[in-house]
């Protein structure tokens, strides 16, 4: 099987620019997120993450122009992943370092989860959940993002999960002058920059240009938080913890694979939209694993594709898998050669260009209209919203792809079942085209004894439970005629529920017809051993007028 997708240098400057292009953005969010996630300290755990899934989920994946790194809701999964191992008995106050071998046990096994989605050709399935479930997890993710981040951006310091870090913000307040000033600086850069300029210098950059210096300048004396000192050199291999904690640390590393997958492919979607391409979903998969998995042996952050940072690769010329790997290398080589700079980045500077990440991720758009569309979506919307800010990530998706997929089920089983609610046999139901002249005239000459029910559509296993349910209306006619010229699939349940109306039918002395039913639907129908099927619905509609003449 060939990993390699698209790897070709027909488009080589524009790669090495979109690259560069898409280094410069990442570098301060690359920042952010690990100090986010793992805490003070941990900002260049995700520069690490940066360079290594960057590098090797564009040399293996499936989406050519696909810039991947740490991302807002694995940072944030990744801190939820620390919060769980101080509710087993983990003291919260271990510096990164310290906590590093277990959170980079869990990145690992959530790269082979990812390597295995992918070998299993679950790629198309991943992308197949809702979009108001889709929307409510991001949505919940940006809000825990902008939580989490109210502390740093006050100079207040606040741990653990959005409940513990809000009652830690209320219980010590007392904002730290220095800190709101380099916040109001940031927030006014990265919000007030107009286009023209962020263009060509991306605001968050700018903010980490203008701000950091000036912090030096103003507050250089004082005890405001920074980055601190950043390990010298490249990222050296370390072997994780797998032994302590390993329960958490599977449900971890599986959390990590399931949305780092959907996060990914999200993505990949958006790039081919923007560049007219096609991904291979499994490749992609697979590509992302093998970096999450070989960062989590060098302390790098996890990531997954990152939306913002590939478009701004795309629009800047990037075309090829080339594009990623220029831009690990960029990051590589500020790593190597910045180091000392960058230790005197505030966390406030960070906390503020968070801020506008979380407000960026929230889907604003579907957030405030959704109860227009659809009552019940918006249900499921703020529904999994919620539980993602306030109860568990994984668990939101996937109670909220359950319920919106039995609503769908409701929906569709409604449709496939118009065609049975008429009360008048003799009428066509709602949604129903009229029968032609011929046919109808037939069923006029039954004088109301027969019963059509015409059903269409797939029929699901929903659509079994509304066939059940009219069954007594077969007593108070002589002749039943299910007509399934317009069921293209009949799945196993509803296929018994035929088969058990048919027989009620009989059993109460009435004829029972199967009428129009296609190769495949007839084939599954006699296997189960169907009696009465028949071409078409007027040959049924002459086979009733027939027996009840005679």
């Amino acid at each position: 099987m060939t990993f390699i997708n698209g790897f070709h240098l027909r488009n080589l400057r524009g790669d090495i620019l979109g690259g560069l292009t898409a280094a410069v953005v990442a570098l301060p969010l690359a920042l952010a997120f690990g100090n986010a996630a793992l805490g003070p300290g941990g900002a260049i755990y995700g520069l690490y993450g940066a360079v290594v899934v960057g590098f090797l989920a564009a040399l293996f994946g499936g989406t050519p122009a696909q810039v991947s790194g740490p991302t807002g809701p694995m940072s944030v999964t990744v801190a939820g992943v620390i919060a769980s191992l101080a509710a087993v008995g983990v003291p919260r106050d271990l510096s990164a370092e310290q906590i590093l071998p277990l959170v980079m046990a869990a990145v690992v096994i959530g790269g082979l989860f990812q390597i295995l989605f992918g070998l299993l050709k679950l790629g198309k399935y991943i992308t197949l959940v809702p979009y108001s479930v889709v929307s409510g997890f991001m949505s919940g993710i940006g809000v825990i993002i902008i939580a989490l981040q109210l502390g740093p951006l006050l100079g207040i310091s606040t741990r653990g999960g959005v409940i513990e870090s809000l009652n830690g913000l209320s219980s010590n307040f007392a904002p730290y002058p220095p800190a709101i000033g380099v916040s109001i600086m940031t927030l006014g850069i990265v919000f007030l920059t107009p286009r023209k300029i962020s263009q060509w210098v991306p605001s968050p950059l700018l903010a980490l240009l203008i701000v950091t210096p000036i912090s030096m300048i103003l507050f250089g004396d004082t005890s405001l938080d920074r980055i601190g000192e950043i390990p010298k050199g490249l990222p050296s291999l370390s072997i994780p913890s797998f032994n302590s904690y390993f329960p958490i640390i599977l449900k971890a590393g599986l959390v990590l694979a399931v949305l780092g997958a959907i996060d990914s492919l999200l993505t990949s979607l958006v790039a081919d939209n923007i560049s007219q391409t096609r991904h291979n979903s499994d490749r992609e998969l697979i590509g992302q694993g093998i970096g999450n998995a070989v960062a989590g042996l060098f302390s790098g952050l996890p990531g997954a594709g990152a939306t913002m940072r590939t478009v701004i690769n795309v629009k800047s010329g990037g075309q090829t898998p080339l594009s990623g790997m220029v831009h690990s290398i960029v990051l590589l080589i500020v790593l190597v050669g910045a180091g000392p700079l960058a230790e005197q980045i505030p966390t406030a500077l960070l906390a503020g260009i968070l801020i506008k990440v979380g407000l960026d991720i929230i889907d604003w758009g579907f957030l405030l209209r959704a109860h227009r569309l659809s009552l019940k979506t918006a249900g499921v919307m703020y529904g999994v919203l919620l539980m993602t800010v306030f109860w568990d990530l994984i668990w939101a998706v996937l109670v909220g792809v359950f319920i919106a997929n039995m609503l769908t089920i409701d929906s569709i089983t409604e449709t496939q079942l118009e065609g049975m609610d008429a009360d008048n046999p003799v009428e066509s139901s709602p949604g129903d085209l009229p029968l032609p002249a011929d046919e109808q005239q037939i069923l006029s000459q039954c004088s109301g004894e027969v019963m059509l029910f015409r059903l269409r559509g797939p029929l699901s296993f929903g659509a079994a439970k509304g066939i059940t349910e009219r069954m007594m209306q077969i007593r108070n006619y002589k002749v039943l005629i299910l007509d399934i010229t317009d069921v293209p699939r009949l799945g196993i349940t509803a296929s018994l529920a035929i088969e058990e109306m048919v027989q009620e039918a009989t059993s109460n002395s009435r004829k029972a017809y199967v009428a129009g039913a296609s190769d495949q639907v007839q084939e599954r129908l006699s296997r189960f051993g169907v009696k009465g099927l028949v071409p078409s619905r007027k040959q049924a509609l002459e086979a009733a007028l027939s027996d009840l003449k005679a």
